[in-house]
């Protein structure tokens, strides 16, 4: 049998036993992962870079053992470079299959989910972290395969420092939101999930990466800020400790409204939802001035979407109360007829001393002479010019 055709038949063997090998470890696994969720995952992300990696290693193993001329260097070398990166794609893999793994321990999924929301935040952004530094090494490795790669690498490792200085000028506003997305993630001021006043937006913190913090608003908008904005501009998380927030309802009413008999609707209709937490019922005049009083009702419930709805509830609940039951304690402006009567001229007062702008005092007639000149009481005394009578 020719050498070309023994070759052929040796990689196809090879790789087709390689290949036999990586089924019979997936369905196993998989078999297992009927019951075991980790190992589920494993069957589902690893199976095809596995497949790749057995694949190329059985073909290396048969160029080194049944390949010969001069394609071989060039064939390994190529080898060698697709072993490399298929390595790097099953190590990603098996990262996000255990970040997986440790994500579904934590449930998001509940009430008082404060600190799950913190380990989803941290792990997201560490697999992110992670998956890019295996790529980087992973290039690094490729090039590091060629002899002029390596030769290059060693002038620049000489002068590695001016390379960082040049890089950080040029990355300064990239790596500022590396940095940023890192002290974000281990600080818990920010987390998935939190409900955020930002840019005078409400929305919902939908995803955190290591450069930008995807909003998602409440009309389903989306608002993308880099994360460095969050660490230099004060914005508002309603959910860092507890979600549970307190809201108020204002109103402006007539002298005559009943304070208390509103106090106690403000209670039926608090008790008649199930929006209200049960936590304040406070209602509290809160100015009287002019034409109207202003009622400020202090209610609470337990999420930011729920507040916001018993509001409304509570406003649209006093407001047809009022108009059912003392439609007079409605906001009214009054307005008061004048007796019609013979106009009079106005008198003329006498000049007091405390109407003028600095009095009749000495010192205020002093600072009027100051400032305006000699009165015309004052009488100018004539001046002679010619010469001089004789003794």
């Amino acid at each position: 049998m020719p050498a070309p055709v023994v070759t052929i038949v040796t990689f196809a063997g090879s790789v087709l036993v390689a290949l036999v090998a990586v089924a019979l470890v997936h369905r196993t696994v998989a078999r297992i992962g009927r019951k075991s969720e980790l190992f589920a995952n494993l069957a589902r992300h690893l199976h095809r870079p596995a497949q790749v990696v057995a694949a190329l290693v059985a073909l290396q193993l048969s160029l080194g053992v049944t390949a010969s001329g001069e394609w071989r260097p060039t064939a390994l070398h190529a080898v060698g470079i697709a072993l490399i990166l298929s390595g790097a794609w099953l190590l990603a893999a098996l990262l996000v299959v255990l970040e997986n793994a440790t994500l579904s321990r934590v449930r998001i999924d509940v009430d008082d989910n404060r600190h799950a929301r913190r380990v989803h935040t941290q792990v997201r952004l560490m697999r992110r972290v992670t998956v890019g530094v295996v790529s980087v090494v992973a290039v690094a490795a490729v090039l590091m395969t060629f002899p002029g790669a390596r030769a290059a690498g060693a002038s620049l490792l000489a002068s590695a420092g001016v390379i960082g200085a040049i890089a950080a000028l040029a990355a300064q506003s990239l790596l500022g939101n590396v940095f940023a997305g890192m002290q974000i993630a281990f600080s818990d001021a920010l987390r998935l999930d939190d409900v955020l006043i930002v840019e005078e937006q409400w929305g919902r913190v939908e995803e955190i990466t290591l450069t930008y913090v995807v909003v998602h608003l409440w009309d389903d908008r989306r608002l993308i800020l880099p994360t460095s904005h969050f660490l230099k501009t004060p914005f508002e998380n309603w959910t860092r400790t507890q979600s549970a927030l307190l809201g108020t309802v204002e109103l402006e009413v007539d002298w005559t409204v009943p304070v208390e008999e509103m106090r106690q609707e403000l209670r039926h209709a608090l008790e008649s939802t199930d929006l209200w937490d049960g936590r304040v019922s406070v209602l509290q005049v809160t100015d009287a001035l002019r034409s109207f009083v202003k009622l400020r009702a202090l209610v609470s419930a337990r999420d930011a979407p729920s507040l916001w709805d018993l509001r409304c509830v509570v406003r649209e609940h006093l407001v047809t109360w009022l108009r059912a039951n003392h439609p007079g304690a409605l906001p009214q402006v009054r307005v008061r007829d004048m007796p019609k009567t013979t106009p009079r001229r106005p008198e003329v007062a006498e000049p007091h001393g405390d109407n003028r702008v600095f009095g009749e005092s000495a010192d205020g007639e002093e600072r009027v002479q100051a400032f305006s000149g000699p009165t015309s009481t004052q009488e100018m005394q004539p001046v002679r010019v010619g010469v001089p009578s004789s003794p």
